[in-house]
Parts: C-alpha cells; sequence; structure tokens
C-alpha cells in the first residue's frame, strides 16, 4: 500500500506545492513534512529488505560456518580413530611376530640338542623313499623288508618318540598322529601284500611327514624331503 502511495507521490506533490505557493510560511513547512513523510514512507520497503536480507545472509554464513566446522572436527575425529586403531594393529602385529620369532627360537634350540632324534628321522626319510621305489614297482617284498613286520619294530618306537619330542604346537601333534596311523596302515599293507592299499597308505604317510616337518621347521635340515 506504500508503495502504491509513493509511486504516486511525484505526480501529487507538485499539485499540492503549486495550489499553496501564495499560502502562509506554516503552510508550506507543514507542505514539506507532509513530503518528508510520503518519502519515508516510500523508502521504508527498501530498508526493510535490506535488513531482511543480511539477516537472511548472516544466517546462511553462520550455518555455512556451522556445518563446515562440524564436518572438518568429524573428518579430524575419524581420522584420530582410525590412526589410533592402525597403531593398536601394528603393535598387535608386531607383538605376534615377536612372539612368533622367539617360538622358532625355542624350537631350534630343542632340534639342535635333539641330535639323536634328528638321525632318526633322517633314516626314516630313507626308508620312505626305498619303500616308494619298490611299491611303484609292485615289488611289496623289498617293502617288507624295509618296514618290517609290524608297527612295534625298534625304528618306528623310535621315530615316534622322536616327533613326539619335536612337536610343541598343537597342528604338529596332530600331523603326528596322522603319520603314525598312515604308517602303521602302510606296514599292515604291505604285510597283507595288498598292493593298492600300500600305494594308498605311503601317500598318506609321505603326505603326512612331510607337512610335519614344515610346522616344525625340519624341512630344510632333513636330507631327501
Amino acid at each position: 500500500m506504500a508503495t502504491i502511495f509513493f509511486s504516486n507521490a511525484k505526480t501529487f506533490l507538485p499539485s499540492l506545492a503549486s495550489t499553496s505557493s501564495s499560502s502562509s510560511p506554516l503552510a508550506q513547512i507543514q507542505n514539506v513534512k507532509t513530503q518528508q513523510i510520503v518519502c519515508r514512507a516510500g523508502n521504508e520497503p527498501s530498508s526493510i529488505n535490506v535488513i531482511l536480507n543480511k539477516r537472511s545472509f548472516i544466517s546462511l554464513n553462520l550455518t555455512a560456518a556451522a556445518t563446515l566446522v562440524f564436518g572438518t572436527y568429524k573428518r579430524s575425529f575419524d581420522e584420530a580413530n582410525a590412526a589410533i586403531l592402525e597403531a593398536e594393529d601394528d603393535e598387535e602385529l608386531l607383538e605376534k611376530v615377536k612372539k612368533d620369532r622367539k617360538k622358532r627360537l625355542e624350537k631350534q634350540v630343542v632340534i639342535n640338542s635333539l641330535t639323536k632324534e634328528k638321525a632318526y628321522l633322517q633314516d626314516l626319510v630313507y626308508k620312505l623313499s626305498k619303500v616308494g621305489q619298490a611299491i611303484e614297482k609292485n615289488d611289496l617284498s623289498v617293502a617288507s623288508s624295509v618296514l618290517g613286520p609290524s608297527k612295534d619294530t625298534e625304528w618306528v618306537q623310535k621315530v615316534n618318540s622322536a616327533l613326539d619330542k619335536l612337536s610343541s604346537s598343537t597342528e604338529e601333534k596332530t600331523e603326528v598322529d596322522t603319520f603314525s596311523s598312515s604308517l602303521a596302515s602302510l606296514i599292515s599293507s604291505v604285510s597283507r601284500n595288498d598292493i593298492e592299499a600300500s600305494k594308498v597308505a605311503f601317500v598318506a604317510s609321505a603326505s603326512s611327514f612331510e607337512k610335519w616337518t614344515t610346522l616344525s621347521g625340519l624341512v630344510e635340515q632333513l636330507k631327501g624331503l
């Protein structure tokens, strides 16, 4: 409403001034005041718009600043947490490496001290090699002469004892049990002159023993593997 009035003020005021040119000074002063009121009324919407625009601009800037600060803080917080977790993982990994290295050193000391047991296992490697060649040729008589009549022969008992002494982990002990069972089955199959069963038992025995040597760390110390 004020805007419409202000737009008509220029056409209205001259006529007012012309009709009042001969009026008294008091009337002229009154006309000036009327013009000032009209001008202020016309300018009020513009001033309000400026104030509102400034307030909106400040509000937007504050919101943007808060978003930026919060986002930066969140990223910093996430990065700090990630760094802490990574450091913890590194410490756990380093601790595990230290423990594994300590175990290997301790195991190596035990291996070096059990020279007699290593000799028994080296003899086992030679025996398995001869038995494998004999079975490949279907010559179970040669295999039987190497293995002996039963699992209770002296060399088998020495091998089982050596394996027990040189096994420390659960995996190693499990593999020893598998090997002992396979070796007993091999001796039995050869004694029965069962070529097919002998082949199966030989493969099982050789595989489990080879796996045990890898787990125990003797794979590089025994010749013929």
